[in-house]
């Protein structure tokens, strides 16, 4: 009997510590709950600083193992020849071969990218302008008034520049695409080996917004490539097509022109007056939000997604949200990720000092 009372004894004993250990667990685990809640209120709280220094729910400032894989973006707010220098150089790049330069050469009175901005870097690479003919009309429809435009816009002054589809079109495959199977673009795409995607980012008239993804889209796209995208491959009329159909093509016409050029080619931003036009309209609507900055990345989701995030932290952004938002424009952004053109997480890193 005095074995039996002994054992009932120890074991209510365990059962006495093992209450006690499972409450003190509980509390360590308040605790840390609490001390996680405290960071995450501090790290929100500082992400609330300064517009250059907004951090939305897209972007990351953590350096873990677990974010190796995030698209990094590389920001300035010194918009300036060196502040361009200085952004492209934060790439750590090392391009090869016959390099082009793509940008908009815009129509006259637009807020194309000028001269003194991008002349340094465009000359450093030894690198071609190339752009291709509109779908719109205007004054970029026709190769000869095209390469006049250039010339007035003082970019032959810096470099040789190539309307790449003044010889028509090459096709390039587009997989994994829910509208598009082929895209045209210039048939001198194919005589570049590595290109820097150089875009005024800026509001659109039909995409809402136009950045990177539109710059090797459309802007890569020769005059009857630009069509096929504008009606989601259904040809018709480009002022008529389904909007969406037509966001999406973007986003797969980018998708093949990347996986065409096997990684050769990188992105940069100019986030300087900020209409909500673009530069194919010569009589854009004036700025009325303050210019930001210039970003760069490898990821051209990552990139426009950044530069989306800064516009929306902005107290003056509500114009170009406003056309962002009317013409559906952030889904480009959702269809881009879905298809593997990049991804909307990023890490923002300023090269401010």
């Amino acid at each position: 009997m005095r074995r039996k009372i002994l054992a009932l004894l120890m074991a209510a004993g365990m059962i006495m510590l093992g209450i006690a250990g499972c409450r003190q667990t509980g509390e360590n685990q308040n605790a840390g709950n609490q001390t996680e809640r405290n960071q995450t209120g501090e790290k929100q709280a500082a992400g609330n600083q300064e517009n250059a220094d907004v951090q939305s729910s897209h972007s990351s400032e953590s350096t873990d193992s677990e974010n190796t894989e995030v698209s990094v973006v590389y920001m300035t707010t010194d918009i300036s020849s060196d502040g361009l220098m200085a952004i492209y150089e934060a790439l750590g790049a090392s391009p090869g071969g016959s390099i082009a330069v793509k940008l908009s050469t815009g129509e006259p009175g637009s807020n194309y990218l000028r001269t003194d901005l991008i002349g340094e870097l465009v000359q450093s690479l030894g690198a071609s302008i190339v752009e291709c003919n509109t779908a719109y009309g205007g004054s970029k429809s026709s190769t000869a008034m095209h390469y006049q435009v250039a010339e007035d816009h003082g970019y032959t002054a810096i470099a040789t520049v190539d309307i790449m589809d003044e010889n028509g079109s090459m096709t390039l495959p587009v997989t994994g695409g829910s509208n598009l199977t082929e895209n045209y673009v210039g048939a001198n795409f194919a005589n570049y080996d590595y290109f820097v995607v150089l875009s005024h980012f800026k509001g659109h008239a039909m995409a809402g917004y136009g950045g990177a993804i539109k710059n090797i889209s459309i802007g890569i796209a020769s005059s009857e490539g630009k069509e096929h995208i504008h009606t989601g491959g259904q040809g018709g009329s480009m002022w008529s097509a389904d909007q969406d159909a037509f966001l999406e093509s973007m986003a797969e016409a980018g998708k093949s022109v990347v996986d065409y050029l096997d990684g050769n080619i990188l992105y940069i931003n100019v986030m300087n007056r900020l209409s909500v036009d673009c530069d194919c309209d010569g009589s854009p609507s004036e700025p009325d939000m303050h210019d930001i900055g210039i970003l760069a990345s490898f990821d051209p989701v990552a990139l426009d997604q950044a530069c989306i995030d800064l516009v929306y932290g902005a107290e003056d952004g509500g114009s170009l949200i406003k056309r962002i938002e009317s013409r559906n424009g952030l889904h480009t952004l959702e269809h881009a990720q879905d298809i593997g053109l990049g991804s909307r997480e990023y890490q923002l890193m300023s090269i401010d000092e």
